[in-house]
């Protein structure tokens, strides 16, 4: 019997269909697998097979099987459709293309990837309730009160708010990117400079086309702040939201309507690069350079790169934007004249909006700071710092104190006998949080009371030892007891709507001075605050990760950011950094605000050691029972692929296996795998020939203590 062809009609005969369902990359089933239909499906419709005792949803692909083993079973052998969802219009061919290439690319099977990115939801429904499902949306969608959408009505012809005026930059940028999307925009805009006008000024010609818009933010507490201002910006239209914070319901409701043309613009985090959109016209990647577009289990892909291969793919822009980009994005928008790759078209912004300046940069000198008495702790913040914070709270300013460090101390210590709370079920330590007296894992998330006295002596004076954003805000406020001091960071804003709360006191002036993590430090336009202050940021400077310099520079400058955004107490806005290493060049870069030079010596030294942008690299990890069963599984995986490595041409290296940084987690052992190659081509095919080999000895290691093992291309960290 034939198979069935995209383009064959309906009523054709009886024919396979290839259908790709959920099944892990270990599995073996990497692509579609044949089934028996009634009749021709469309290729992207969602129907339900059976798998083993099961029944799993899956989704009509272009083609079967096309392995030997299934071109050999007859149409008696094929199991057939069990349903068709026909109330869900088929995934359309361009986001099938970007889910090949996905699964392709970062070595997941098509299965895994296509399934994962649909909405949980969609598995739950048959085919009678997505009808009623479809119509009631419709029907809601007619009547302009669509549940979920962001703006109250329909009509786009709806008098909007008055625009503010364009800088010179901003309409430099647009004129830009009315030309040819021949290649991706970098927008290189100081923190400031309005490049949130520039994307909603470009969304406005998408949506006057006739276009869908996709913006994309890196966390979820950014989400909320931009949905509030283009929903005040395109009154009228659909605005939707895709996160990680929405119910199932919500998530489900907000795709459908992205996926049936209902929605014109889509606010989202990494998963919704995946979302698909009938009339996609621009994609807008904000914060490009920040670390949340990468996932970092499961399938490990990025977001920012696949959004830049679907815009090519659609042939629709795509705006990268950030006053810190990532040095692979710097490189690829740096012509091949100045050492770049000249793939990406840059397009600069320095200046703030409205004749505003960054505030200005001082570097405070520790080493000089006066020692404290033996036995007590060095204060939070220097005393010229203090002093500082004193002044902005007596004018009515506010300030911002940054500490990336949340939990009131890294660890509790016994002075007798030298015991640390270390967590029993991973190689770190639990931070001690005074609020509950608890001792908790950031890691596993193990959880126990703080002991009365030292589990190992018996001593009960056990003390916590450095600080983290709890007792920061907790001396703070006993040496500023004039001041109003508030926390933003991961434990006070866990429960639903605590973060917009604590947000809008801040808005209203209800804080003087606000401790917080790296979720403060970014995308937030706070108008009050004139100073902020970095307290231990030297941690990242010799740390082995070679993206630590990169990634504190973009969290300094950006935290820097926050102050001095009203024109009218600029001039006296400033940005303390608390350090024992004032010459480093990133606090002489930081000082001028000169990303471009900071950009030019981490290439210069990526380059000199083969590193990203000049190299390609992919981690073989493994997790195992004991940290011997996974070096041991990557040891022989690196062994029976030498050969393979050796034939490239020398193009791909294997690195000897390591512990990861942190090498136990829950009771599981973690090691990794280094490769390297100057070719991503060739470390592609080197990945997919190495695939077969590797799942081969998996199997074999079961017994010996091996647990887990994936391939992680492009990984963030080493």
């Amino acid at each position: 019997m034939p198979p069935c062809h995209s383009d064959q009609a309906p009523d054709a005969a009886p024919c396979r269909v290839g259908v790709v369902v959920e099944a892990p990359q270990h599995s073996g089933l990497l692509g579609p697998l044949d089934y028996l239909s009634p009749q021709a499906l469309p290729a992207g419709t969602v129907v339900r097979v059976p798998l083993g005792r099961r029944v799993v949803t899956g989704v009509v692909w272009d083609q079967g099987a096309d392995d030997a083993a299934s071109q050999a079973l007859s149409d008696a052998q094929l199991k057939p459709v069990a349903e068709v969802l026909t109330g869900l219009p088929p995934l359309p061919a361009s986001w099938r293309q970007l889910l090949l290439f996905a699964a392709n690319y970062y070595q997941r099977s098509l299965g895994e990837m296509t399934l994962m990115v649909l909405p949980p939801e969609l598995r739950q429904l048959d085919d009678t309730q997505w009808g009623r499902r479809l119509k009631r949306l419709d029907k809601a969608v007619a009547q302009g009160a669509a549940s979920g959408v962001a703006s109250g009505g329909t009509d786009s012809g709806a008098a909007g708010p008055e625009l503010p005026e364009l800088t010179p930059q901003q309409a430099q940028a647009l004129a830009a990117l009315a030309g040819p999307a021949d290649k991706p925009f970098l927008l290189w805009g100081s923190t400031g400079s309005g490049k949130t006008e520039v994307y909603l000024r470009q969304a406005q010609r998408a949506l006057d086309a006739g276009r869908q818009v996709l913006m994309m933010v890196p966390e979820i507490n950014l989400t909320p702040q931009l949905e509030a201002r283009v929903a005040e910006r395109f009154a009228g239209r659909h605005i939707v939201s895709l996160h990680s914070g929405l119910t199932p319901a919500q998530r489900l409701r907000n795709w459908l309507m992205a996926h049936t043309g209902h929605a014109d613009l889509v606010l989202g985090t990494r998963l919704s690069v995946f979302t698909p959109m009938p009339r996609l016209g621009l994609i807008v990647v904000d914060e490009e350079h920040d670390p949340s577009y990468k996932q970092q289990d499961g399938a490990r892909y990025s977001a920012r790169d696949l959004a830049v291969y679907r815009a090519r793919l659609e042939g629709v822009p795509v705006v990268l934007g950030s006053a810190t980009p990532s040095l692979e994005s710097w490189y690829n928008a740096l012509p091949t004249a100045e050492g770049g790759a000249g793939r990406y078209l840059r397009l600069a912004m320095p200046s703030r909006v409205g004749d505003g300046i960054m505030p200005t940069v001082r570097v405070l000198d520790l080493t000089r700071a006066p020692k404290p008495l033996p036995g007590r702790s060095p204060p939070p913040l220097a005393a010229e710092l203090l002093q500082a914070i004193e002044q902005r709270v007596e004018r009515g300013e506010q300030s911002l104190v940054l500490l990336n460090r949340r939990g009131y101390a890294p660890v509790l210590h016994c002075s007798d006998c030298g015991w640390k709370s270390g967590c029993p079920h991973c190689s770190a330590w639990r931070v001690f949080h005074k609020v509950d007296r608890t001792l908790r894992c950031h890691h596993c998330g193990f959880t126990e009371r703080v002991p009365r006295a030292c589990p190992d002596c018996g001593n009960q004076d056990i003390a916590p030892m450095g600080r983290g954003t709890e007792r920061l805000e907790e001396q703070l406020a006993e040496i500023l007891p004039q001041a109003r001091v508030g926390r933003i960071d991961a434990d006070v804003t866990k429960h639903k709507g605590a973060l917009e709360a604590q947000l809008a006191s801040v808005h209203a002036g209800e804080v003087d001075v606000l401790v917080g993590t790296q979720m403060v430090a970014k995308g937030h336009d706070f108008r009050r605050i004139t100073l902020v202050a970095a307290v231990n940021p030297d941690a990242a400077l010799f740390a082995s990760d070679f993206r630590a310099a990169e990634r504190q520079f973009a969290l300094l400058l950006q935290a820097a950011g926050r102050a001095g955004r009203d024109a009218q107490v600029a001039g006296h806005s400033e940005m303390w950094v608390q350090t024992y290493h004032p010459t480093h060049p990133l606090y002489a870069a930081l000082r001028r605000y000169d990303y471009a030079d900071f950009a030019a010596q981490q290439l210069k030294e990526r380059e000199m050691a083969g590193l990203p942008p000049y190299a390609s690299l992919a981690m073989l990890r493994a997790e195992g029972k004991t940290q011997e069963a996974a070096q041991h599984f990557l040891t022989r995986a690196a062994e029976l692929t030498q050969a393979l490595a050796e034939s490239s041409g020398a193009l791909i290296t294997l690195y000897p296996p390591v512990p990861t940084p942190i090498q136990r987690v829950a009771n599981v052992e973690r090691a990794q795998l280094m490769i390297e190659s100057a070719s991503r081509l060739a470390l592609q095919r080197f990945l997919q020939a190495a695939q077969a080999i590797w799942l081969d000895e998996a199997q074999k290691n079961r017994r010996s203590g091996l647990i887990r093992w994936a391939v992680d291309v492009d990984p963030l960290s080493i």
